[in-house]
């Protein structure tokens, strides 16, 4: 039995701002123009439809940013005992009130953008569907408005149900499916065999343009079968069901001959875990597309496998396909796209570009015609290594952009192993001697006597991540956070054997990474790096540490006798905000409890505060709250010497007059 309940604080409310109903378009439906956010508010989870993270907002700039200090912070565990140390969330900010989801149950949380003060929580006890779910993580909520007063928080849950509350009381709203809430595994097409409890959940806020919602699902790891990751669109005032469509494509659908052997017939996920992005004006929504089952063996699904770890553009009135890119085929490195892409303007050679840049795990900035889906830049079909493991199949050939170069280290090159000195340079070159490597794509290796399996680089967490990057509509530039982290992935085996079982694999991922002394790390630095892109050029203007040596890093340095050493950076994606006047940065999520801002043109870094609790697990955003710009982040709770171990937001502003 599903219950849900709401906890409202009283608050006087005007009525919504005049211009919150000019920015109303074609039926209703908001247009958030790739222009980044606008009026001082956020109105969606990258701040406009089209993924910018970008705000015209100047009162904070380079001449007083120095004097930023921390306004309020919510805590979560004033108000949510067993309340997690983790959380990811962007908040909106609409009309002076901020909207988010907190801890692993999906507390809905309507707070003052003044103070943080809470005003009203809302949480749906799924019981079971909860326990089960596979991803418990969430990112954000969603916000509609007709322009009349229905106002709307719109959100998915771990257990996969579809939810409007009131936007003024946190109620459920009761003309949406039934009681507020619309059971999504039901809208299913459902060829899969088994329970669909557990095998589909959500972690990232839903889109909603053109009067649709639209939500793609966050799915767990299997061998073989799974549920598919079909991306499902609601009616935004009823909840009834518009469209699906399906990322694994069926019978007679175009895509279906890519999976040879009918191999689409059980694989599942290649679900949408990540953000949308959509253009309102075109109508056109962009679907970063993951991986298939099972993310490093691919030997029951050969074929090239669309629309797996592709971008896809489809009509968000019909969920017609308008085109799409396959990124990589037969993905094997779990080189999904996990973060949102980003529609942003250009100038290319004097021509005028609506474009559409996706992040990747491969350190690629893949750059195409979102209206057409042509690439920007040659995109060359690459021959690449073919795979030795008995039963698999490996495409002959993976698309690289011509433009620009990647953001981090592509494939092993004996050339970015640790050099500091040459006695731990030829110990990295020894430790590696028992590994398989090769350039990106040198597909995964059976583990035996004489092989501890295939390194990749990027590591299969990437590169970007599902923090994606900012872009400036202003300049064109795009700025993406990146670790450099390899990964091993090895295959063993899956024993027993067992193949009268429907999800029995003939692998399973084994392999960790070489040790080297003092915890040192592989590779030389940077660990974590921040790029800018002038996309205009499809050219790196600049890259930089994502920070400087943090104290952790210093130590294992400083044992192994290792002194000026430039800075090192932290292993982690920053997460990225950009105004008219800086570029705002955290450290990632195994950075240190620093935020930072930086010249976005030069990324010189301008200043440097505490962030108080702990280090950044959110992405920052900003907005302008009776006449003072304020800076707020999701911060995890794991701080040393810190009271309390809950996730909390942190807002800054400058001190007031």
């Amino acid at each position: 039995m599903e219950r849900q309940s709401a906890c409202v604080l009283s608050r006087a409310r005007g009525l919504w701002r005049v211009l919150a109903a000019l920015l109303l378009w074609g039926g209703m439906t908001l247009v958030l123009a790739q222009q980044g956010a606008v009026d001082g508010q956020w109105l969606s989870y990258a701040g406009d439809g089209g993924g910018l993270r970008y705000s015209a907002l100047d009162q904070i700039d380079a001449s007083n940013v120095a004097g930023l200090e921390v306004a309020w912070v919510w805590k979560a565990d004033s108000l949510l005992p067993s309340a997690v140390a983790t959380s990811e969330t962007t908040p909106l900010m609409v009309d002076g009130v901020l909207y988010f989801s907190m801890d692993q149950r999906r507390v809905i949380v309507a707070a003052d953008a003044g103070t943080g003060e809470t005003l009203w929580l809302y949480r749906l006890d799924e019981g079971e569907r909860f326990v089960a779910a596979p991803r418990k993580i969430h990112r954000g909520v969603s916000w509609w408005s007709d322009g009349q007063g229905d106002d709307r928080i719109v959100f998915a849950t771990p257990g996969f149900n579809l939810v409007a509350l009131d936007a003024h009381t946190g109620r459920p709203v009761p003309g949406f499916g039934q009681d507020g809430i619309v059971d999504m595994l039901a809208a299913l097409d459902g060829e899969f065999p088994g329970d669909l409890i557990g095998r589909l959940g959500n972690s990232s806020p839903v889109v909603i343009a053109h009067d649709t919602i639209v939500v793609g699902p966050a799915m767990g790891r299997l061998n073989k079968v799974n549920a598919k990751g079909d991306v499902l669109a609601f009616d935004v005032r009823t909840g009834e069901k518009k469209w699906g469509f399906h990322t694994i494509p069926r019978p007679g659908e175009f895509g279906y001959e890519s999976w040879h052997n009918r191999s689409a017939d059980y694989t599942g996920n290649a679900g949408v875990w990540g953000a949308f992005s959509v253009d309102s004006e075109l109508g056109y929504l962009y679907l970063a597309v993951e991986a298939p089952t099972n993310d490093v063996y691919g030997g029951a699904r050969p074929g090239d496998n669309l629309f797996s770890s592709s971008l896809v553009c489809v009509d968000i009135r019909t969920g017609q396909r308008l085109w799409h890119q396959q990124l990589v085929h037969h993905d094997i490195w779990d080189y999904d796209n996990p973060g949102h892409p980003i529609l942003i303007d250009l100038t290319v050679e004097g021509r005028p570009v609506k474009a559409v840049v996706q992040l990747t795990k491969q350190a690629f900035a893949y750059v195409f015609d979102r209206v057409t889906g042509e690439p920007v830049w040659p995109l060359v079909e690459t021959s690449v290594p073919q795979t030795s493991v008995p039963g698999e199949w490996t495409a002959a050939t993976q698309p690289i952009p011509s433009k620009p170069a990647g953001f981090d280290v592509q494939g092993f090159d004996e050339d970015n192993l640790i050099d500091f000195t040459p006695e731990l340079r030829a110990l990295a070159l020894q430790e590696v001697a028992a590994y398989t490597l090769g350039p990106m794509y040198t597909p995964p290796s059976v583990v035996s006597p004489t092989n501890k399996g295939t390194i990749v680089f990027p590591g299969y967490g990437g590169g970007a991540n599902w923090q994606s990057g900012a872009g400036d509509p202003e300049t064109g530039f795009i700025y993406v956070g990146s670790a450099t982290n390899p990964s091993v992935i090895g295959l063993e085996p899956m024993l027993p054997a067992r193949p009268e079982d429907p999800d029995y694999a003939d692998y399973r991922m084994t392999g960790s990474l070489p040790q080297l002394p003092n915890n040192l790390r592989l590779l030389k630095p940077p660990y974590g790096r921040i790029t800018a892109y002038d996309m205009n050029r499809g050219e790196i203007a600049w890259q930089i540490p994502n920070s400087d040596t943090p104290p952790a890093i210093q130590a294992n340095l400083a044992a192994a006798g290792l002194q000026n050493v430039p800075a090192t950076g932290n292993p982690s994606q920053a997460g990225l905000l950009v105004t008219k006047t800086l570029l705002f940065a955290g450290e990632g999520s195994a950075g240190q409890p620093v935020f930072h801002a930086y010249d976005k043109r030069t990324g010189a870094r301008i200043w440097q505060g505490a962030i108080p609790g702990g280090n950044q697990s959110g992405l920052p955003m900003t907005y302008l709250h009776e006449g003072r710009q304020y800076v707020v982040m999701a911060v995890n709770g794991n701080a040393p010497g810190t009271s309390g171990n809950a996730a909390r937001l942190v807002a800054w502003a400058l001190p007031t007059p």
